[in-house]
């Protein structure tokens, strides 16, 4: 049986860029991460990280709407191709996020998924449990964010 996306170690996949926009930045910093290099270019300038840049929890939840936009669009084909369904469940967490360097007002940002590995779960009958490095590289080829995940996944076993 054919395994669905995120459960082969090795396996890549790109979920898709997005550029941060000044007024996009300013307006989530505002409402969730007033800090001074976030919200006022001016001080941004005169900051150590010298400009306007996102929040790195920003930066976090345009990886996870591009993740859900992947996920989503992943199934889809997978029923398409007459494969039968799964669902993906909750994640029980993650660790090393890092925020490697800035991103920028005007930064285009490539986001991927890394799987490592794809087990049964010990502690939930017919769940398994998918690991994976998430990264975000910026338009000079420089990696800016990176966690590692894990999710859990129901899917019929062989």
């Amino acid at each position: 049986m054919k395994q669905p996306p995120f459960c082969t170690p090795g396996e890549r996949n790109d979920l898709g860029g997005h550029t941060f926009t000044a007024e996009e930045i300013i307006r989530f910093a505002k409402k969730y991460d007033p800090q001074p290099f976030h919200i006022d270019e001016a001080a941004a300038r005169a900051s150590v990280l010298g400009g306007l840049c996102a929040s790195g929890w920003h930066t976090a939840a345009v990886w996870m709407r591009k993740f859900r936009d992947f996920s989503e669009a992943a199934y889809a084909e997978w029923l398409a191709e007459g494969n039968p369904p799964y669902e993906m469940g909750p994640s029980p967490g993650f660790k090393n996020m890092r925020w490697i360097r800035p991103v920028y007002a005007g930064d285009t940002i490539s986001f991927a998924n890394i799987t490592h590995s794809w087990r049964a779960s010990a502690s939930r009958p017919g769940w398994f449990v998918y690991t994976g490095i998430q990264e975000g590289v910026n338009q000079k080829g420089e990696p800016v964010f990176s966690f590692e995940s894990a999710g859990f996944m129901r899917y019929p076993a062989e």
